[in-house]
């Protein structure tokens, strides 16, 4: 689906949704608003097997946090930010977010981790009226809307969809070289269903048929059959829907087999961890992303001494989930400041969806939301890992 007719399909929708009775729009919560102070809220995995990510997103978040405050807050308001760890379950999640929306009156849910983590909670915050804002998820249903259902007006998203970048980047690959015979090891959950989705998609776009299509249970560590399968059917292109290990125990697990395959991840395969950790195994591993990633000995000026400031605070290099988790606090407090000293609801939510464009330091595309759209961007790129580092290969890719 091109941009033009996504935008349209939602605009369908947001038709559909103004054609409500006046019961049914809607409401968006005020708690957590002082004259001094804004609570928001987020639950990490902090403990689970995408720490990884959760770790360095809440230290990005909490960085932001403090540089927000120390330079006066949002029209004077400081921001006071409650942190609970998910665990990557669904059931840990919904009762961190009942907790925040009833004992801790958050204003706003940002940066929540984790597609099936946030799936499972969302509607605890809809019901509320509490905002969710750039999650770390980018499946579909945080940004898609439901015209029966007002209060989904309240989800935005700013990462690149797993479903658009997974198309755009695959057809890139097959365009550039001419595979025969793709295929898929996804996780099996949200998160995979959606990579699998978009690799469905794309090859039906282009006629293709797909080699092998398996899936692992969410937390597996040990990838030798799905492997072992995806040779024996003879793919020559495997598209990973896995996070960190899994990318680098699949990786691996080729290399025992001897097997020369082209391996391209999805978005959350492009982070630093995949080259530090898994070294020669992952060695010319492509991956779809959003932004390139960038490094303290060849960065510049403000994303400089970002990276600098981010290891004098955590005692630790900055990754891209650390700017991820920055940029949602960093985003929210853009969007809040736009719409006034007489902060409310209404007022975040409508200067949410004017238009006005947030441009982060790290030179990613903007983020930009209207009325009838709530995703900011699905403008891809691929970049491959060449001598342990993500490197750009092609950039502004669509499907």
């Amino acid at each position: 689906m091109s941009r033009s007719l996504w935008t349209f399909g939602l605009a369908v929708g947001a038709v559909a949704l103004t054609c409500l009775p006046a019961a049914a729009q809607t409401k968006v919560t005020n708690e957590g608003i002082s004259g001094s102070e804004i609570v928001i809220g987020t639950h990490q995995d902090l403990s689970g097997p995408i720490k990884v990510w959760g770790v360095p997103v809440s230290n990005g978040m909490k960085m932001a946090v403090e540089e927000i405050n120390a330079a006066g807050g949002i029209s004077g308001r400081k921001i006071k930010m409650i942190l609970e760890d998910n665990g990557y379950d669904p059931k840990k999640a919904v009762l961190a977010t009942q907790k925040m929306v009833e004992r801790d009156k958050i204003f706003a849910m940002i940066g929540p981790m984790g597609s099936p983590t946030v799936l499972a909670a969302q509607d605890t915050l809809f019901d509320a009226g509490v905002l969710q804002l750039f999650p770390l998820t980018a499946a579909e249903f945080t940004f898609k809307f439901d015209p029966a259902k007002p209060q989904e007006r309240l989800k935005f998203n700013n990462l690149l969809p797993y479903v658009e970048s997974t198309r755009a980047a695959l057809k890139y690959m097959m365009e550039w070289k001419s595979f025969k015979k793709p295929c898929i090891m996804h996780q099996d959950d949200e998160y995979g269903k959606n990579v699998l989705d978009g690799f469905n998609q794309q090859l039906t776009a282009m006629k293709v048929q797909p080699a092998s299509v398996t899936s692992y249970k969410r937390g597996a560590s040990d990838f030798s059959a799905q492997v072992a399968k995806m040779k024996s059917d003879g793919c020559d292109l495997v598209v990973l829907g896995t996070v960190i290990r899994e990318t680098i125990g699949a990786m691996t697990e080729a290399k025992k087999l001897g097997w020369d395959v082209t391996f391209l991840g999805a978005t959350p395969t492009n982070v630093l961890e995949v080259p530090t950790l898994g070294k020669d195994a992952v060695e010319g591993l492509y991956a779809a992303s959003g932004f390139e990633i960038p490094y303290e000995d060849t960065a510049k000026g403000k994303v400089h001494d970002w990276l600098v400031n981010y290891k004098k605070m955590f005692n630790t290099d900055a990754n891209t989930q650390a700017i991820i988790g920055y940029n949602a606090v960093m985003t929210f407090a853009f969007y809040a400041q736009k719409a006034g000293k007489d902060l409310t609801g209404q007022k975040v939510l409508d200067s949410l969806e004017s238009g006005e464009k947030f441009l982060d330091i790290f030179n990613s595309p903007p983020t930009k939301f209207s009325k009838t759209d709530h995703l900011a961007n699905t403008i891809t790129q691929v970049q491959q890992v060449k001598g342990g580092r993500w490197v750009l290969v092609k950039d502004n890719l669509m499907f």
